[in-house]
């Protein structure tokens, strides 16, 4: 595959990822209005680009964000913030990937908040 090829097809994947939680957000609308009761029910198409193309780029992201961290462990030890490079280079991705439900556009984190 020639690069004008591999990169129009990178162009297109990308531009419909971007376009997923567009969809996905306007037909989960809350019907009652109280926001106790918005269960979030993911369709089918979510659940498989989530399933096939954003976990593994997810796991992806958090192997190199522990290499990431490991190599810069110096630097932020000197500065005094391990924690929150940890966190923000390996706890964040790894959480999207693997305590996200499939498909969701919201993630556990986000519901929680972080305690140091």
């Amino acid at each position: 595959m020639n690069l004008f090829r591999s990169t129009a097809l990178g162009l297109l994947l990308t531009t419909g990822l971007a376009s997923l939680p567009l969809s996905a957000s306007a037909s989960q609308d809350n019907v009652s209005g109280d926001p106790t009761y918005t269960l979030e029910a993911p369709p089918a198409y979510a659940m498989m680009g989530d399933l096939l193309i954003a976990r593994p780029l997810l796991i992806a992201g958090t192997i190199i964000g522990a290499a990431a961290f490991v190599v810069s462990l110096p630097f932020t030890a000197l500065g005094g913030n391990v924690a929150e490079a940890g966190h923000a280079l390996v706890v964040e991705p790894g959480r999207e990937a693997f305590v996200r439900c499939l498909g969701c556009t919201s993630s556990w984190a986000q519901n929680q908040s972080y305690q140091r």
